[in-house]
């Protein structure tokens, strides 16, 4: 294992359609899909110029613990280094284990779980499947993040579960109240998370990953033309200038064109 245990390592969308995911996000991105067969359910490769991104399923016909179908999302994994000390290490502050432990095939083993503050995450222990390939180009994932209604409390359960080395940003990005920190400092740092009191309705809150454009005008106008939707933004940054998007199922991610950043002050 070469990526520490807390670091974002895969990405996955799950949706009822996937024949028409493939369509909206190759046209989005230039992504090209690998399906894997009938051994790993039709499980799909996304691949971005050759470089892995993360996979894709349908989700159809599948529904949650409680039989409510389930919503087309895109899920973010972090790395760990013994999945099942962990899982326990997520029951005994306050998470919940919504799929244990399991092997898929000789990639790694993976376990859904919800955070203490109800935030779902996957734990990837990779075996001949590390991750997502770094990359930082267009059409590659640049970024995660939580955004939470309870601050304090996730940033113990993510330094208590996957040895978060939390470190707060130095400079307020949108005002004197809003909490951010990073996991590592600077560009050691693969996710964030940020304090979403007064920023975002609860509905709103959980992970979050952002991938890279080169144009967010030319973005946004292939987003609306394939038949998603810009639901905030786009918004200058320091890291970009960045948008929210649903695709045509719903399934919410973030743009950020690293290009257009505009210095604070």
């Amino acid at each position: 294992m070469t990526r520490t245990t807390g670091t974002s390592t895969w990405l996955d969308l799950g949706v009822h359609d996937l024949e028409a995911a493939k369509t909206f996000y190759t046209g989005l991105f230039g992504w090209s899909f690998e399906d894997l067969g009938e051994q790993f359910n039709h499980y799909h490769l996304i691949r971005n110029d050759g470089a892995l991104v993360g996979g894709a399923m349908s989700i159809a016909g599948m529904t949650c613990p409680e039989g409510k179908e389930l919503t087309a999302e895109w899920g973010v994994h972090l790395s760990v280094d013994d999945i099942d000390a962990r899982s326990t290490k997520a029951l005994e502050n306050g998470g919940t284990v919504v799929m244990p432990a399991h092997d898929i095939g000789d990639w790694g083993r993976n376990a859904l779980i919800l955070d203490s503050t109800g935030a779902l995450i996957s734990m990837w222990q990779p075996n001949q499947l590390e991750g997502y390939d770094f990359t930082g180009v267009p059409g590659s994932p640049v970024w995660f993040e939580l955004m939470t209604l309870r601050y304090d409390e996730a940033s113990a359960f993510y330094t208590a579960v996957f040895d978060a080395q939390l470190v707060p940003l130095t400079e307020p990005m949108d005002s004197d109240d809003f909490r951010y920190a990073t996991n590592g400092p600077g560009e050691s740092a693969s996710w964030g998370i940020g304090d979403a009191t007064g920023v975002m309705p609860e509905e709103a809150t959980g992970w979050r990953l952002y991938l890279g454009v080169g144009s967010s005008e030319a973005a946004l106008a292939r987003v609306r033309k394939l038949g998603g939707t810009v639901l905030d933004g786009p918004v200058d940054s320091p890291f970009g200038r960045i948008a929210t998007i649903a695709d045509p199922e719903g399934a919410t991610f973030q743009i950020s064109a690293m290009e257009e950043a505009v210095p604070e002050g």
